[in-house]
């Protein structure tokens, strides 16, 4: 009697141990997110190619169909060829740009950055004339990673302020009558 209750004490333990696999094993694999040394590697990189120019770590930093939406566009930047031309023009606008990253808060997959753009308006600006005035500028960008690239960006600033400070008046409309 004794050695049948240890079988079956026996048989049920295995049984529930093949459960248990079964069940490990059928479980999506969940993604475990962006770590803090990862973000921090993208920002360096990021840095480069707005402080420098180096529109080759684009590539490394953004995947093949990354897209951008920037308040300041009225079309989504999509691709690593646009994503360069967005870069290329806002350093022809401000050949002097100097970004800095002030915060980063990673979560999951995505990225957080609070930064701090200053330059000099010493280019065309989105098809409007240079003015030689110097722009001090703050804003937030979300990052979706994949793969330890960015797939997606979120950029917000306040593009009237920039605009107000390369010379741009906003006027209120005229009262109709």
């Amino acid at each position: 009697m004794i050695k049948k209750h240890r079988f079956i004490v026996v048989a049920n333990l295995a049984a529930i141990s093949v459960i248990i696999c079964l069940a490990a094993c059928c479980q999506q694999q969940i993604e475990q997110g962006i770590t803090q040394a990862e973000a921090d590697v993208l920002n360096a990189r990021i840095l480069s190619v707005w402080n420098d120019g180096d529109l080759t770590l684009v590539d490394e930093i953004c995947t093949p169909n990354c897209v951008r939406h920037d308040c300041g566009s009225p079309e989504d930047i999509v691709g690593l060829d646009a994503i360069k031309n967005f870069f290329g023009s806002l350093r022809s606008a401000f050949p002097d740009l100097n970004m800095t990253i002030d915060d980063t808060i990673v979560e999951g997959n995505k990225i957080v950055r609070m930064w701090t753009m200053k330059g000099t308006n010493s280019g065309p600006l989105q098809g409007l004339p240079l003015t030689n005035k110097p722009v001090h500028l703050s804003g937030v960008s979300i990052a979706h990673v994949e793969n330890g690239k960015m797939a997606e960006i979120w950029d917000y600033y306040n593009q009237a302020i920039l605009l107000q400070q390369v010379g741009f008046t906003v006027a209120p409309p005229s009262a109709q009558e």
